[in-house]
This record gives C-alpha cells, sequence and structure tokens, in this order.
C-alpha cells in the first residue's frame, strides 16, 4: 500500500493533535486513540484497531514510568506501528508492536528534549507579565503547545511519508525473525501485565486475579463476561467496606454514651 502525499500530511496533523493532547490533559497520547486516526485515514480500522489493542496490554505495564523512570512514548506503536501492520505485508500487530518499540524508546528521549527547550518557557511569560507585555506572555504560555504540536506532526508526517524506505529495510529482515518478532510481540502484554501487578495486586486480591486466568483459559469465557464478574466482586467488597466504615462510628458512639452513663451512675 502507498501512503499518499494527503494522507501523510493528515496522518502528521492527527500525530500533532494526539500528542498536545497529553498536555491539555484529555489522553488522547494513548496508543489505541493514535492508532485509529491512522486507520481511519488509511481506510484499515481493524488492524490499526488490533494494534492499538495490542499496545495498549503491553503499555498498561511498562509504559508507565516507575521513580525516575522513562517509560516508552505510545507515539511508537500508535503510529509507527500501525503503518507497518496496514503498509507491510508479513507484519503482524504483534510483530509491529516488538518493532515499533526502539522508536518509541527514540521518542521519549525526544520528548524530553523538548521538554528542556522549554525549561525557561515559565519564567520568560513571568517576565512578559510584569513588564505589561500581554502578547509575548501569551505565546511564552503556549509555546510548549506549539513545541509539542511540531513535533508530532513531524514525527507523523515523516514516519508515513518514509514508510518507502522503511518498508525496504524491513524487507531484509528474513520470514524466521519476523516470526520471533511476533511471538515476542505477543509476550510484550504479558510483560505489562506483570509489571503492573507486581505493584498493584495486594496478597488478599490473588485469588480474584487466578479466578480469572481460570476463566479465560479453561471456561474460554470472553473478556466482556470476566469483567462482568470482576466488577461483581469489586462492588461486593466496596460496599462491605462502606458498611463497616459506617458502624464503625456508629459503634464508637455507642460506647461513648455508655461510658458516660457509667460515668454518671459512679458520680450519682
Amino acid at each position: 500500500m502507498q501512503i499518499t502525499i494527503i494522507q501523510a500530511l493528515l496522518i502528521g496533523l492527527w500525530t500533532a493533535f494526539c500528542y498536545t493532547g497529553m498536555l491539555w490533559g484529555i489522553y488522547t497520547n494513548r496508543a489505541l486513540v493514535l492508532s485509529f486516526g491512522v486507520g481511519v485515514i488509511l481506510h484499515d480500522i481493524p488492524t490499526a484497531l488490533a494494534v492499538g489493542a495490542v499496545s495498549e496490554l503491553a503499555f498498561m505495564g511498562f509504559g508507565v514510568g516507575a521513580g525516575g523512570t522513562v517509560p516508552p512514548n505510545p507515539i511508537g506503536p500508535g503510529i509507527i506501528g500501525t503503518l507497518m501492520a496496514i503498509t507491510m505485508h508479513g507484519v503482524t500487530p504483534q510483530s509491529a508492536l516488538a518493532l515499533s518499540i526502539p522508536f518509541a524508546i527514540a521518542i521519549q528521549f525526544l520528548q524530553t528534549f523538548v521538554y528542556t527547550l522549554g525549561a525557561g518557557l515559565p519564567e520568560a511569560a513571568n517576565n512578559a507579565l510584569k513588564a505589561q507585555k500581554f502578547g509575548k506572555f501569551r505565546f511564552f504560555s503556549n509555546a510548549t503547545v506549539y513545541l509539542f504540536a511540531t513535533v508530532g506532526f513531524l514525527l507523523g508526517f515523516l514516519g508515513a511519508f518514509s514508510m518507502t524506505t522503511l518498508k525496504s529495510l524491513v524487507g531484509m529482515i528474513p520470514d524466521w525473525l519476523l516470526t520471533g518478532l511476533s511471538v515476542a510481540g505477543g509476550m510484550l502484554p504479558a510483560i505489562g501485565f506483570a509489571m503492573i501487578m507486581s505493584v498493584m495486586l495486594k496478597k488478599e486480591f490473588i485469588p480474584f486475579a487466578l479466578l480469572g486466568y481460570a476463566l479465560a483459559a479453561f471456561l474460554q469465557l470472553p473478556v466482556i463476561g470476566i469483567a462482568i464478574i470482576g466488577l461483581v466482586f469489586a462492588l461486593k467488597h466496596y460496599f462491605d467496606v462502606d458498611g463497616k466504615e459506617e458502624a464503625a462510628p456508629a459503634t464508637a458512639a455507642t460506647a461513648s454514651t455508655k461510658d458516660e452513663e457509667g460515668s454518671r451512675d459512679d458520680w450519682i
């Protein structure tokens, strides 16, 4: 599949919008959102959503920075990985995820560089406001958004425009290695889940996690069914804890009343 210049421009604009959405707090910088836009532009939504779904599962874990670590950027699989899966023959969503991880890491370093460039912008905006130069104040206040929009557009446009070159490079990869990358890409979601569970999973919730695996592996229950069963347990746990918290103040008040009555009896 050949990407036209119009499609490359649209992908660049979509990447710019999603990238700056991270600054606005609307969570558009997610692999699933990024890939969906690419799928709409290239008229292959099923493949795009498959790449986005696999990437989201993986990025649940290793896409979250723990402490001072810098996670990979979702633009890697969301844009580059989706472009690979749609335009290249033999590249599955799983192998596209594996192939896009180096791009995700490189883009994250680029994002850190952009943040470094904008480190002095708040001070410049503050100085402009003190000098009552409101035009400069508005520019410096929004300069970070302009930077991210420009970088996002370049990433999306150049990624789409250079697919021919990238396709020739991927074509040099032997079939057995592409198969191995597909297997590795299929394992990344499991690694992501393991990483996030090692942080979030408490020992009292381990039986529920094992129950979910059993329902999926042995009973072949779909994800929606497992989610509904999980919701039942979550609501039961929530209401049990809420009821205990409401009962505790009442018990304390009753005990306080009895103590007061007892003290009055002694005093009388």
